[in-house]
């Protein structure tokens, strides 16, 4: 210990003539340096004392260092005791990361023999305040601190000066916040108690070495930027620590129920006992080397790997091997994070897994996952999939060919049969080794020139392929997704499907053979296709469709004839239109009947706000079961739940919609160019349930 003195001692005092003040005077030193440890790993609070006649510029120890030291004793003679108060500007603790002001502690002094007492309020410049008692002998210091039902004990022999024992009680975490900025800047602690023992080695010829068995409850920590946190964290766990310039720490113990947070990854621990064990090492450019890491929470999750973070906690490096061999539990205890971000919170599964993976200078080196009996089922049902099996391996060097199966899998309500899909890695990306058929509806969907970049640190997830429909059913595909009782068959070639940046788009278009003309989907684009509100855009043309097939399947009434036309910019939120450009007409064709029933008149007037205008004839269109036509035509701009109307073209202040041939002569005419569009679907779903009655004016 070095001590630089600038001592005041009153002449006349028989303490000072007897050398007893002197005598004091450096125990007092001694003994506040000392019990600095004490003060700079518990005090929240605040140290009083009251004595006097010294003062001291500077006290160092392998611990602490105390600038400005003021002892005041009063001592009556022939007292066995006095009073002490003991002042300091600051307390410094390097290794163990505190820093105080105004420290000031007060006690009635005692003396017994060789040992010497003191017991008093401690307080710090903006900190509580504890009750500090501290007692010297020959062979031993001991030191206490209270706080409401919070103690800590230290213990020091004279045979080993530079071992410190500490032993705690009910603490609170935040007590240990400074020490734990040592090794993580930016953790900030919350609630949470200690009880335990800790060694504190202080030999001067290595770093500060500190041993700690401690059991945790109710521990709540975070970060400011909110990446890390964890609450109501139980752990039993034994803490080495080497406190020099590049601090190496080793944990091992149980993790006692409670929540935790990683950025993305949410862990529920609820109220099992998990087993971990890690040590770590502070590299030069501020960040931590992770030699050793091993997780065990019995059969949801076995990790064991190492990893390197940068000084920013960003992942550097990473080498792990894990296994589940209880999916459902996993995903609902580790992965729901992940799963939420993707839109598949609710997402269940099943069976088991073990996955290997290396993660190098942020990027993805190789993967290897191994599934066995997986089933994925989404609850929504967007997607599912039944007897997942193989293995899927992704090099970003070396060539690897890989293979998963599966027995069967629905996508947003269509069933498809038994697959395989081999695969081949190699140069960072994961691609199909040969087309991939999958059986539905009658038909085949074929995958083909499947490619899949997998996110690294400066990009997401991509993902290409090919896709062909080869002549699927339209009366099995409109029984599952519950249309309308449609008949036909669905081809047509994309030629290349991008996903990236939770976007999915078609180049290419779709052709369906529907009432015995087609409709081609073109422009054809997906946002958060599995997330939440996904979001649908296309163009959709109409050639030859026949409006008697049509509109029977429908519940409109009858018209004959063929439909052609177009729906551009056609965007769905959440499967709802929210806006379209649509434009329906039809077309003479030889040999091709145009007649409209007189249901069929009344659905059309229902739902543009139309009524009938003609000569003579209008009077008598009651008598009539159906009419000749000309043509037919209505349009509908959509755009903030508005439908702006149109037709064949202007009849003074309205729009034709019906115009007639021959007599009787019928014109529909439509008088409203902007209809509300929840009332449009309302008066088309009452079309198709018959809810309109026809009426003729």
């Amino acid at each position: 210990m070095i001590v630089s003195l600038e001592s005041r001692v009153r002449p006349f005092t028989p303490l000072a003539r007897a050398g007893m003040l002197r005598a004091m005077s450096t125990w007092i030193v001694s003994l506040f340096a000392g019990a600095c440890g004490l003060v700079a790993l518990a005090l929240p609070g605040r140290a009083e004392a009251r004595a006097a006649e010294l003062r001291v510029a500077r006290v160092e120890t392998p611990v602490a260092i105390l600038e400005d030291v003021e002892v005041r004793l009063a001592w009556s003679p022939g007292e066995a005791g006095g009073h002490l108060r003991v002042r300091a500007r600051t307390a410094r603790a390097p290794d163990l990361g505190y820093r105080f002001s105004g420290l000031d502690w007060s006690c009635p002094l005692r003396r017994d023999g060789e040992a010497w007492s003191c017991a008093g309020e401690v307080t710090a410049a903006d900190t509580g305040s504890a009750r500090l008692s501290l007692a010297l002998d020959a062979a031993s210091t001991q030191a206490g601190l209270v706080r409401g039902d919070a103690r800590l004990a230290l213990d020091r022999d004279a045979a080993s000066p530079d071992l410190t024992r500490i032993d705690l009680a009910r603490v609170p975490v935040q007590w240990a916040q400074a020490l734990a900025s040592q090794a993580w800047a930016d953790g900030r602690f919350g609630a949470g108690r200690m009880t335990g023992q800790v060694l504190v080695d202080a030999a001067g010829d290595r770093p500060l070495q500190v041993d700690a068995r401690l059991e945790v409850e109710g521990l709540a920590v975070d970060t400011p930027d909110g990446r890390i946190a964890a609450e109501g964290l139980g752990a039993r766990l034994g803490i080495g620590a080497s406190l020099g310039s590049m601090p190496v720490i080793a944990v091992e113990g149980d993790l006692l129920g409670g929540e935790l947070l990683f950025g993305t990854t949410y862990v529920s621990l609820g109220s099992r006992n998990v087993a971990l064990s890690g040590e770590a090492r502070k590299a030069p450019d501020g960040g931590w080397d992770f030699s050793r890491l091993d997780w065990q929470d019995g059969d949801r999750l076995q990790a064991r790997g190492r990893a390197r973070l940068a000084a920013d906690a960003g992942l550097q490096a990473l080498q792990l091997q894990m296994r589940s061999t209880d999916l459902g539990a996993l995903g609902a205890d580790y992965l729901s994070g992940w799963l939420g971000v993707a839109g598949l919170a609710e997402l269940q599964l099943g069976g088991r897994a073990a996955l290997g993976l290396g993660i190098e200078a942020g990027q993805l080196e190789h993967a290897d996952l191994i599934l066995e009996g997986v089933s994925v089922v989404d609850p929504r049902q967007r997607f599912g999939f039944q007897g997942l099996r193989g293995d899927l391996a992704f090099s970003s060097a070396s060539p690897v060919d890989s293979e998963l199966q599966w027995d069967s899998g629905t996508l947003y309500g269509l069933g498809f049969g038994p697959a395989r899909l081999p695969f081949a890695s190699g140069g960072g990306s994961l691609r199909s080794r040969e087309a991939i058929p999958l059986a539905m509806l009658g038909g085949q969907v074929v995958l083909d020139d499947v490619r899949i970049q997998p996110p690294g640190a400066t990009s997401g997830l991509d993902v290409r392929f090919g896709l062909a429909l080869e002549d699927l059913d339209v009366a099995a595909l409109s029984t599952a997704l519950d249309w309308p009782p449609f008949t036909g068959r669905l081809g047509g070639r994309i030629p290349m499907a991008h996903y990236a940046d939770d976007r999915l788009d078609f180049d290419g278009g779709l052709v369906m053979r529907l009432f015995d003309g087609e409709v081609e989907v073109s422009s054809l684009s997906m946002e958060r296709p599995f997330g939440v509100a996904p979001t649908l855009s296309a163009d959709i043309g109409m050639v030859g469709l026949d409006l008697e097939a049509l509109t029977g399947v429908f519940g409109f009434g009858s018209i004959s004839g063929r439909l052609h036309g177009s729906i551009d910019r056609l965007r769905l939120v959440n499967w709802t239109p929210v806006a379209f450009d649509a434009e329906l007409h039809t077309e003479r064709e030889r040999g091709v009947r145009q007649r409209i029933s007189q249901r069929a008149v009344q659905d059309l007037s229902s739902v543009g706000d139309a009524s009938f205008m003609g000569s003579l004839q209008g009077q008598l269109i009651g008598l009539f079961d159906d009419f000749r036509y000309s043509r037919i035509g209505i349009a509908c701009v959509l755009a903030d739940e508005v439908c702006t109307m149109d037709g064949l073209g202007s009849a003074g202040r309205g729009f034709i919609i019906v115009d007639g041939a021959w007599v009787p002569h019928l014109t529909v005419v439509g008088f409203n160019r902007r209809v509300d569009w929840p009332t449009l679907v309302e008066r088309l779903a009452a079309i198709g349930s018959g809810d309109v009655a026809p009426v003729v004016e």
